[in-house]
């Protein structure tokens, strides 16, 4: 009885830390690809830059905000 007792208990334990190691095994993989994902976008989109209509529409967005 005693011996079946600590066998079930070191199945559901086992059970228990497979599930946490395989999640945080998930999360940090996903995590890294999300990561190079962002890498990538940010620096596509880095390499274009703001144009002359959007520079003189932020100076004037920010000079009429001073002026307030």
């Amino acid at each position: 009885m005693q011996n079946e007792l600590i066998n079930e208990g070191l199945t559901l334990m086992l059970a228990g830390m497979g599930t946490v190691f395989m999640f945080l095994t998930v999360l940090v993989i996903m995590m890294a690809l999300m990561s190079r994902l962002i890498l990538r976008l940010q620096s596509s989109a880095d390499a274009h830059g703001p144009n002359d209509d959007e520079v003189a529409a932020i100076t004037a967005a920010l000079a009429r905000h001073r002026q307030k």
